[in-house]
């Protein structure tokens, strides 16, 4: 599974870069963005390429950037968790739902989307995960699934009644609601506490990103951030 999770990272890039745009995922083959040359297997290896080439293409020189494998970083460790919380074969279900979350959660910061071609799926393999490995749980995550789209779905309609505007998306719903069939109904406050603890600390990195970046005159930080910002203002004021 450590072997496989860098590759797992690398189809996981793909799809953060492809699938919002409605781009094929399989069947096109990957190019430089600088030149176009369509890549072969030899740059298609997963963080040995981009160690050999330092980042940039053989053919042009282009700058390849951080985020593939930044991505096949994320997966490792997604694997790494996994294996030492989790024995065979749960921790290969923790690793198909860690890097579904890290596709989720990659788009959803670049694009703030979170499609139902990810989010519903992860709804039903959830449910099937409790089906095949432990049945007796399989009520509880139903419910867990029913319970985490309602509530956040009542939540957003309230808001929407008495601002007038939109406060959450419909995808947020799909995705607690998938949060519970995976981990079932009563084990839902805990990911909700979780959630807004990591939202607060999110939101605490980005002013402070924003700050030193000011300070420091480093205007590509500075404009990310306040665009980070200015959104979860509006989303919330």
């Amino acid at each position: 599974m450590l072997i496989a999770a860098p590759a797992i990272g690398s189809l996981i890039g793909v799809v953060i870069r492809r699938l919002p745009d409605g781009q094929p995922i399989v069947w096109s083959r990957s190019k430089c963005e600088g030149c176009g040359t369509a890549l072969t297997l030899r740059d298609l290896v997963p963080l040995i390429s981009w160690v050999l080439t330092r980042g940039r293409c053989r053919r042009c020189g282009y700058r390849l950037g951080w985020f593939y494998p930044g991505v096949e970083i994320a997966a490792l460790v997604v694997a790494l968790i996994a294996l030492a919380v989790d024995d065979m074969p749960r921790a290969a279900l923790d690793c198909l739902f860690g890097w579904w979350l890290l596709t989720l959660a990659w788009i959803d910061l670049q694009r703030w989307l979170l499609l139902d071609l990810l989010t519903l799926p992860l709804i039903v393999a959830g449910l099937a995960a409790a089906a095949m490995f432990d049945p007796d749980t399989v009520l509880d995550r139903a419910l867990g699934a029913a319970l985490g789209y309602v509530a956040l779905h009542a939540i957003a309609a309230g808001y929407r009644a008495l601002r007038q505007r939109e406060g959450l998306g419909g995808g947020d719903a799909k995705l607690l609601g998938a949060a519970g069939a995976w981990v079932g109904a009563t084990a839902l406050p805990q990911v909700i506490l979780l959630a807004a603890l990591a939202g607060l600390l999110a939101a605490a990195a980005l002013r402070a990103v924003w700050a030193v970046s000011r300070a420091g005159d480093v205007g590509y930080l500075a404009r990310w951030a306040d665009l980070v910002l200015t959104d979860a203002r509006g989303s919330a004021g």
